[in-house]
């Protein structure tokens, strides 16, 4: 062939298709809020979660009882992190091994929902019966459930969305009418009169776990209550008048007004002043003089003082301007910590004030009525809401000469968690669960000690809760809920509250539902026969409360755990934001306690509250407020997954768009590295071309050993629960150890050596290896995206599982670890770095263009000459450099080269030259052999001996 014939052969070869590179039909653009859907119905289609339950049949139970979400609209941020660290924990211990059939569930019962209702029918100007307010109730929460359900499920969520529980399904109310009935049983329930916090605007009594503390701005006073009999205490003052000094932030309770308390072991002392003698304690003095206007030489403090147990002999007081007389008591929660140590006390108006009253015998009035508003009892104030009231109490405490001191003061106030709005606390006739009774507070604060609480902190949270709360107080006065199944008799008012009577309504209720307490007569509902053990009568009449829809939820252990074969009770996990340590999971506590003797739980997990990037709370009316939804048809499910899978939930979790697109490229870079490992498996058969351990090359070798550490991290992560060093793990491996290093250095073995080469197939099996363990690492916290990856990934058995769903997480290989190559390679990747800072400057001073483009020769310390010459050929790949030689004298620079002196390793010196030779056409390595062989004059050695 001559010379221009052999121009024109070379000129028609294309080198580029004889090498290997990636060929996937994985797709590099995600195009999540496309593709998820699709993923969801192949799900749906071949029925993946069906199949997860059917293999988990007959494996050891874990059971994560979901709390249920309120269906009541939408779900918000709040809802997607909970869902979806629930879900990331059912897929792992599934994937451990464990049976973990997903129970979800709504709580459907309650006056959010009443709330809505009601708006809806006030414009139909017609008054509606209970019943059909409950008709509309169960008719709005279906339509939120069938919303709610769809948008949980878009968030790639397994779980049984075709048989949820629901606590308006009939056979739960049979359940909470049930476990009202142990509770009865079990002397627990009781009713009452006593003061509790009402909600004016709601119109329903609430409990504990129902009110937030908000900051309100409030009226305080000082008011002069005058001493109508010491007892011959005060005779030394000549017959003048003498008063007690109260102060009070709510100035609208002292209608109601009993008593005066005292602390015991306080000192009190009479002070002479312009408006009479004042009696308070005396540390107070001072700043009381100070907010009463009187410099020093307008008051006098009397010699004589007194402790509070020395005013404890039957002093009476006026009230200021109702014709009543008030007693001095002693109450041990009264301090001087503000006020003048002097506490007004209303019975009906105050828990501490109520406990005081039934010790020394006080009247319980609490004159006020649902609305708010005084009652008839209040002449002065009749139909005045009480807050609107404080003003015009003012006055005429002021007209009335007893008034010493106004002041407006900003204080945490209990509102309602509902409508937002102050409470009030109103003595009324309430059901309440003892806390007493039973032991039950005793009972739960032992039990508490035998779970485990993560975090930890829960624990002692917990613990002052339960230790210092009041009793459960269980009735509401609404329409939408449980009934409570209690009598009165209509002759003498005796309460019937019996057990078998209970239960016998129950099994009717799980027939037709609980709408047969409102529709069927008292007769019907009672058994024949029945008549009043304290009177004899036969009448009764039926309860109108309803019971709290936290005694509902409470009981969800019992309708939902009791009841499945495939689940078990005590429940493995409870897991809900931190606000249910007085909520959910301390209902559920006290009525397992109570009727059950010991927690529905064995562990309970809680996550903080969504705030946005600067840590505010999310509100509407702030504007801050990152809906899922639109997440989602940004970003996708899988970035919002991402987001709750990447921060340590146990705190506030911050959200805002710069996170949302940080980790959206977090998400491509993971997504990029499985689809170029793909790229790069086409064509290898993990059944036939897998490469013995032994068998692989060093660098293969230190991946695995790698990537079994991090299996390690990922497994430990995964038990316990922080999700947030899973993914940054991986990420880092990713990022770090792939991508940086590993794979970086074995492309060139990927794409120019021989397709069945030993070279290609041991890289093969090393990313093989990676991959399989990568979508398995994941495929928790992204299902969509790993299962996608899953179908494209070749397997290693003849029937693999169809889903990466169905499969397992990898087990740390320890065949695969080597801690002494791992520590040379930390030596090696240090003297790497420094050969890189020298190919950096000699770039920088255009010796060379591209790594490729270098020779480098190296001198290392006498310590690490053996390592690094036995290193020299990957130290070569890793480094993507044409040439590395590594010698023992000191260097010289060559012509057109440039010599490194490192800081960091002493005595290791580099010279970076450009590289001998040619450039081979298919690899781009310089070889001195490039144009030795006459069939391929451009390739080197190498590549021409692959071609043949």
């Amino acid at each position: 062939m001559n010379e221009r014939g052999f121009e024109y052969f070379t000129m028609t070869i294309d080198y580029k298709a004889t090498l290997n590179l990636p060929k996937t039909e994985f797709q590099m653009k995600a195009n999540l809020a496309k593709r998820e859907p699709e993923i969801l119905k192949e799900w749906e289609a071949k029925g993946l979660y069906r199949q997860i339950m059917e293999a988990g049949r007959d494996r050891e139970r874990y059971t994560l009882h979901d709390g249920p979400p309120y269906a009541n609209g939408h779900i918000h941020i709040g809802h997607a992190l909970n869902k979806i660290l629930k879900d990331i924990i059912i897929k792992s211990r599934f994937m451990e091994g464990y049976g973990t059939d997903y129970v979800p569930g709504w709580d459907c019962h309650g006056l959010p929902i009443e709330i809505q209702v009601e708006k809806a029918l006030a414009g139909e100007k017609v008054t509606h019966s209970k019943l059909e307010i409950r008709k509309r109730c169960r008719e709005y929460a279906e339509s939120f459930v069938a919303i709610q359900r769809d948008e949980f499920k878009r968030l790639g969520i397994f779980g049984e969305w075709d048989r949820p529980y629901l606590t308006m399904n009939y056979g739960y109310q049979a359940t909470i009418l049930r476990e009202f009935a142990k509770c009865v049983e079990n002397g627990l329930v009781y009713k009452s009169k006593k003061p509790v916090h009402w909600c004016a605007s709601c119109r329903t009594a609430l409990a504990e776990a129902e009110v937030e503390y908000g900051d309100k701005r409030s009226p305080a006073v000082f008011v002069k209550f005058p001493v109508v009999d010491s007892h011959g205490l005060f005779a030394a003052n000549g017959g003048e008048e003498s008063s007690f000094v109260i102060w009070t932030t709510t100035p609208w309770t002292l209608p109601a007004n009993m008593a005066i308390a005292l602390h015991p072991t306080l000192v009190y002392s009479m002070v002479k002043t312009p408006v009479g003698n004042l009696i308070l304690n005396r540390e107070l003095i001072p700043s009381c003089m100070e907010k009463f206007g009187f410099s020093e030489g307008e008051y006098e403090i009397a010699p004589e003082e007194w402790s509070g147990s020395d005013l404890d002999k039957g002093i009476l007081c006026r009230h200021p301007w109702i014709d009543r007389q008030v007693k001095v008591v002693m109450g041990g929660f009264v301090t001087n910590e503000a006020g003048t140590g002097c506490v007004h006390i209303a019975p009906g108006h105050g828990q501490d004030d109520y406990q005081l009253g039934l010790k020394y015998d006080l009247p319980i009035l609490a004159p006020v009525d649902n609305h708010g508003k005084f009652t008839d009892e209040v002449e002065e104030f009749k139909g005045e809401f009480v807050f609107k009231a404080n003003d015009k109490i003012i006055d005429l405490l002021e007209k009335r000469g007893a008034l010493i001191a106004r002041e407006e003061m900003e204080h945490s106030y209990p509102h309602c968690w509902r409508c937002k709005r102050p409470v009030i606390f109103r003595a009324t006739e309430q059901w309440f669960i003892s806390m007493e009774r039973g032991d039950l507070q005793r009972r739960a604060l032992a039990e508490i000690e035998k779970v485990k609480w993560i975090p930890s902190w829960g624990r002692e949270r917990i613990v002052n809760m339960v230790g210092n709360r009041p009793d459960w107080c269980i009735s509401r006065q609404r329409a939408w809920g449980a009934p409570i199944v209690a009598f009165a008799c209509c002759s003498c008012g005796e309460i019937l509250l019996d057990k078998v009577i209970i239960e016998r309504v129950a099994d009717e209720v799980e027939r037709e539902g609980a709408d047969i307490w409102f529709e069927r007569s008292v007769g019907d509902l009672l058994p024949g026969g029945t008549t009043c053990k304290k009177c004899g009568g036969s009448e009764f009449s039926r309860e109108e409360d309803i019971l709290d829809v936290w005694f509902d939820s409470g009981s969800s252990f019992a309708a939902v755990l009791e009841k499945a074969d495939n689940l078990s009770f005590p429940a493995d996990l409870y897991l809900e934001g931190s606000d249910q340590h007085r909520g959910w999971f301390q209902s559920s506590l006290l009525v397992s306690v109570g009727t059950r003797g010991r927690a529905p739980f064995r562990a309970v997990l809680t996550h903080g509250f969504v705030v946005d990037a600067k840590g505010k709370k999310m509100s509407k009316s702030m504007g801050n407020v990152i809906a899922p939804q639109k997440v989602i048809d940004r970003y996708g499910a899988e970035v919002l997954r991402l987001w709750v899978a990447s921060e340590d939930y146990r705190d506030d979790i911050r959200i805002s768009e710069e996170i949302l697109k940080r980790l959206s490229e977090g998400y491509r870079r993971i997504r990029n590295t499985c689809r170029y490992i793909l790229g790069n498996l086409d064509g290898f058969d993990p059944m036939v071309d897998m490469v013995a351990n032994e068998d692989l090359m060093e660098l293969d070798r230190l991946i695995l050993h790698r990537l079994t550490r991090l299996t390690e991290k990922v497994i430990r992560g995964y038990r316990e629960f922080e999700f947030h060093l899973v993914y940054h793990s991986v990420h880092h491996f990713c990022a770090v150890d792939l991508s940086s290093f590993y794979l970086d250095t074995v492309k060139d073995r990927l794409y120019c050596s021989g397709t069945t080469s030993l070279e290609r197939r041991a890289a093969q099996t090393a990313i093989y290896r990676i991959l399989d363990h990568l979508v398995r690492f994941l495929a928790p916290l992204l299902p969509f995206t790993m299962d996608d990856v899953w179908g494209f990934l070749p397997k290693t058995e003849d029937d693999p599982p169809s889903s990466v769903h169905l499969a397992s997480l990898p087990k740390a290989r320890a065949e695969w670890l080597d801690d002494e190559l791992d520590e040379r390679w930390e030596r090696l990747l240090r003297v790497k770095g420094e050969i890189a800072k020298a190919l950096e400057s000699a770039r920088r001073d255009k010796v060379i263009g591209h790594p490729l483009d270098a020779r480098v020769t190296v001198f290392p310390p006498k310590d690490m000459a053996a390592m690094v010459e036995a290193a020299a050929t990957n130290l070569k790949d890793i480094l993507i450099v044409s040439q590395l030689a590594v010698a023992t004298a000191r260097p010289s620079q060559g012509e057109g080269g440039e010599s490194f002196e490192s800081d960091d390793i002493p005595g290791l010196n580099v010279v970076v030259e450009k590289a001998l030779g040619e450039k081979c056409e298919r690899c781009w390595n310089y070889s001195e052999r490039v144009g030795a062989n006459s069939g391929h004059p451009t390739l080197c050695e190498r590549c021409w001996n692959i071609l043949g």
